[in-house]
């Protein structure tokens, strides 16, 4: 069987983010599948290579990030001289491609996350508007199709925008439980520590964790918040720290870390912090939460699929800094609350690992083929 996915990025990409953490984990696993050949079409970057083998992937990069969805129909046509794919799946991230309307095999559709109005608090209007006006047409275009969305939320947000229910299967992200582990009580800071690990993008909202550490501070909290990630709003956050009055001492960004270093990051801190205002499903949530860490978290699409609230963390309405700095004093001062919420997250992480979603997408991806094969 002969599997086509698209995807902006690939792992590899210096821009790549917990999507592509999916895209690999996921289509690695089937591509281990002696019965399965599995063809990614991506982007490229400065220095890429047009054409490598990742994770068993045959992958080919046309275009760069935001030329890329130019790039693909042509490169579709190239790859299906040895004939049609048996499907293509769609892997929905930024801008959706509307397969259905030019993809001569079966498509499958998997979602991430939708912008929605909150692409305007990320791209200028000239990027914004056009991804805002493309995700008008996906109820219409995408009627029909197999869809599989990450999270609930992303399940009720289709649903909202008018897709049929039925179509839409939920499969949650994994996470890879022998590499994120509790470290123990001994293992932490000795410092109260917030920490952030993702994208440092204006639409993350990490500003309002760096003003929730400015609220403690002032009431004479010793905290301290370590942001670690990069991307093209780290500026405007390094300004806001200095506006608030936090040096290095209570802030530091530690710019791009390896995994090792992320782990450990996620072993040791006290809390995890994730203030976006809508994500797919929230990986890093999930991270902390087999790492043994209580995450406080926007109560927010996505992120409320991987928080439990009062019980792996808490949850806050979106842009409450007071009520978000109040959850991490509860959290700081509290450290029976800290240890049974770090427990409970462990345990709730064990029941996502990276095999079971890949077998799940598995048997979508079957039970799309074999539903197009009979229609013929």
């Amino acid at each position: 069987m002969r599997i086509l996915v698209l995807n902006w990025l690939d792992r590899d990409n210096p821009a790549a983010g917990g999507a592509e953490v999916h895209l690999h984990e996921t289509f690695g696993r089937i591509a281990r599948d002696p019965g399965i050949e599995v063809t990614l079409i991506t982007s490229g970057w400065s220095g890429a290579a047009p054409s490598t083998e990742l994770d068993g992937m045959r992958v080919h990069r046309v275009g760069r990030r935001n030329t890329w969805p130019l790039h693909v129909p042509g490169k579709l046509r190239g790859l299906e001289a040895r004939g049609r794919f048996d499907l293509v799946v769609e892997d929905l991230n930024k801008v959706a491609l509307l397969t259905p309307s030019w993809v001569r095999s079966p498509v499958l559709l998997l979602v991430h996350h939708l912008f929605g109005r909150t692409v305007f608090e990320e791209a200028g209007l000239h990027l914004a508007l056009p991804t805002w006006l493309l995700e008008k047409p996906i109820p219409w275009v995408y009627r029909g199709v197999p869809t599989v969305a990450v999270s609930d939320s992303t399940r009720s947000d289709l649903v909202g925008r008018g897709m049929d229910p039925a179509n839409i299967e939920v499969i949650p992200n994994g996470i890879d439980l022998t590499e994120f582990t509790p470290g123990g009580a001994a293992s932490r800071f000795e410092q109260p520590t917030l920490v952030y690990l993702g994208r440092l993008k204006r639409y993350k909202r990490v500003d309002l964790l760096i003003r929730a550490v400015a609220e403690l501070r002032d009431r004479g909290e010793d905290i301290q918040f370590l942001i670690a990630g990069k991307g093209d709003h780290r500026g405007a956050l390094e300004a806001e720290a200095a506006r608030c009055g936090l040096g290095p001492d209570r802030v530091r960004f530690l710019g791009f870390i390896s995994e090792e270093a992320k782990r450990n990051l996620l072993r040791r801190s006290w809390i995890h912090g994730f203030t976006s205002p809508k994500e797919g499903w929230g990986i890093a949530n999930l991270e902390a939460a087999a790492s043994g860490t209580p995450t406080v978290a926007s109560d927010a699409p996505g992120l409320r699929d991987s928080v439990v609230h009062r019980e792996t963390g808490f949850l806050v309405p979106h842009g409450d800094v007071l009520l978000l700095a109040e959850r991490i004093l509860e959290i700081i001062r509290d450290p029976v609350l800290r240890e049974r919420m770090g427990a409970a997250g462990r345990r709730f992480a064990e029941r996502f690992s990276w095999d079971r979603t890949a077998a799940a997408m598995r048997e979508s991806m079957l039970d799309a083929v074999a539903s197009a094969r009979s229609r013929r």
